[in-house]
């Protein structure tokens, strides 16, 4: 089951994320009427690859438990991780062509390598999309059988009763989670870059003693990385403590003060929440960013959608001022795009399995405290 779940979620996210199919197209011709439009296509497409690898999950995970109950599902995460390798590789493919294509624009190579390595991208992102989509998978089925030894460990015969009240109000508090940890890790991305761009502004207005700025040709002055690498650096990991604290006190805290049942709603909302969120974050990210590969590359046969710099033909000139407000148009929903399928969406995984470990470790003190019920006797 997890193999078979695997492979289709796989497909499904290769259909919506690569530019060889209709939704990533629909997209791009979404880019002629701007930016606006744009990113509510990308939002919708998101929204839209969530169908198919959602009802994938849920047939696994009820087949999995009719057939070998929780031991079922623990196998089925490992018939979705088994191709581990493979997904791994296919994952490093993308970064590896896009660290290509810098090194070919700084270098000045040929306009024609940027080309290839654009279109090596392209395929990369799909395949970096379709990598994501097995960890979310696997990320949900782990998670579930954590949840399930918890429940085990506990020794909770009766099962889980959404209908006590505790409970209820937990799963819709753990159904939350994932959007303010979402809404973290965005807030940091934007932080972070805000920054970066107020160094870069900083190196680009400094004058040598001829008058002459970086962007003027200077030959004095030497662009400044480490700066740069070194602000990165140190507001990936300030800007972590918060989203980290928050998946991890968030189970404790629920547990300590209102019992195990709170634990339980909590976890189910998480979980629950979490695999539509990252399914969407992440493809919705990848489309947008192929969909920049394919107006920039020039993919189209829409004249409209096909970018040059140095239009040649009377047509190309023709159509050039709306071929630019597509292309401006792609850029800044692939702009918005990288936090979604670099940062929030595959962080998500991590939420998932993290609250369920916690809650799997700290299971007996939960236990311990008024009998299960919490300090606030609930």
């Amino acid at each position: 089951m997890g193999c078979v779940g695997g492979l289709i979620i796989g497909l499904v996210t290769e259909y919506f994320t690569s530019h060889s199919y209709i939704p990533t197209r629909e997209l791009a011709a979404a880019c002629k009427f701007g930016t606006a439009v744009n990113i509510i296509q990308g939002l919708a497409l998101g929204y839209k690859s969530c169908i198919i690898p959602v009802f994938v999950l849920s047939s696994g995970i009820f087949v999995s438990f009719q057939l070998c109950d929780l031991y079922g599902i623990a196998l089925a995460a490992l018939g979705m991780l088994a191709t581990l390798s493979c997904g791994l590789t296919i994952d490093g493919f993308g970064p590896i062509s896009d660290n290509a294509g810098g090194i070919a624009e700084m270098a000045l190579f040929n306009p024609e390598v940027r080309r290839r390595t654009d279109a090596l991208d392209a395929a990369g992102n799909t395949t970096a999309a379709i990598g994501k989509g097995f960890a979310i998978g696997s990320a949900a089925l782990v998670s579930l059988a954590l949840y399930g030894a918890f429940v085990i460990r506990l020794r909770v015969k009766t099962g889980v009763n959404i209908l006590e009240p505790v409970t209820f109000a937990f799963l819709i508090i753990g159904c939350m989670v994932p959007y303010w940890f979402a809404a973290l890790t965005m807030k940091s991305v934007g932080q972070a870059a805000g920054e970066m761009v107020a160094e870069v502004k900083r190196q680009f207005s400094v004058k040598d003693s001829k008058g002459k700025t970086l962007l003027e040709g200077s030959t004095e002055l030497k662009p400044d990385s480490k700066t740069c690498i070194q602000i990165s650096t140190e507001a990936s990991l300030r800007e972590m403590v918060a989203p980290a604290c928050l998946v991890i006190l968030s189970p404790l805290l629920a547990g300590t003060f209102f019992g195990v049942q709170a634990v339980f709603g909590l976890l189910t909302g998480s979980l629950g929440s979490s695999v539509q969120l990252a399914i969407s974050m992440s493809n919705s990210g990848g489309a947008w960013d192929n969909c920049k590969k394919y107006i920039k590359n020039g993919f189209s046969d829409d004249i409209e959608l096909r970018y040059t710099k140095n239009p040649k033909t009377p047509e190309e000139i023709a159509a050039a001022p709306k071929a630019k407000e597509a292309h401006d148009a792609a850029v800044q929903g692939d702009t918005v795009g990288d936090p979604f399928k670099d940062t929030s969406g595959p962080a998500l995984n991590i939420v998932m399995k993290l609250q369920a470990i916690v809650s799997l470790v700290f299971a007996a003190y939960f236990a311990s405290i008024n009998n299960g019920h919490g300090l606030l006797n609930c």
